[in-house]
């Protein structure tokens, strides 16, 4: 993914209704209208969160005669989730190396947390 695509799926996912759309296009496609009656807003208010959320590729939208469906993309959500795991690890892995650094500062073995500090 593009720092551009990143940064769509993320400001897509940052609004409440958007992520409530997900989450119902998930279990089930559903019509525009259907989606828009669930919320308390304009039939045009959820077709802009619908819009954003097609632009980040988080949901497909298809015509079936005059009506348009609305289905969540499970491998974007994918991608996301991936994305998000790489920073956890990153993260933990910093933190894991801090606790090794500060446990050694303090004259503990590093592979033992538990044990006594060494005398120096």
């Amino acid at each position: 993914m593009s720092d551009a695509d990143i940064d769509r799926v993320f400001h897509a996912l940052a609004d409440a209704t958007r992520r409530d759309i997900v989450r119902r296009t998930l279990v089930a496609e559903q019509s525009v209208s259907e989606l828009a009656a669930a919320y308390a807003m304009s039939f045009a208010a959820v077709s802009k969160h619908i819009a954003v959320l097609a632009e980040a590729r988080l949901i497909t939208k298809r015509a079936e005669g005059r009506v348009r469906l609305v289905s969540a993309d499970p491998a974007a959500l994918a991608n996301a989730q991936a994305l998000l795991r790489s920073y956890e690890d990153l993260w933990r892995g910093r933190v894991d190396r801090l606790d090794a650094i500060l446990l050694e500062d303090a004259g503990m073995p590093a592979s033992d947390p538990l044990s006594e500090p060494t005398e120096n």
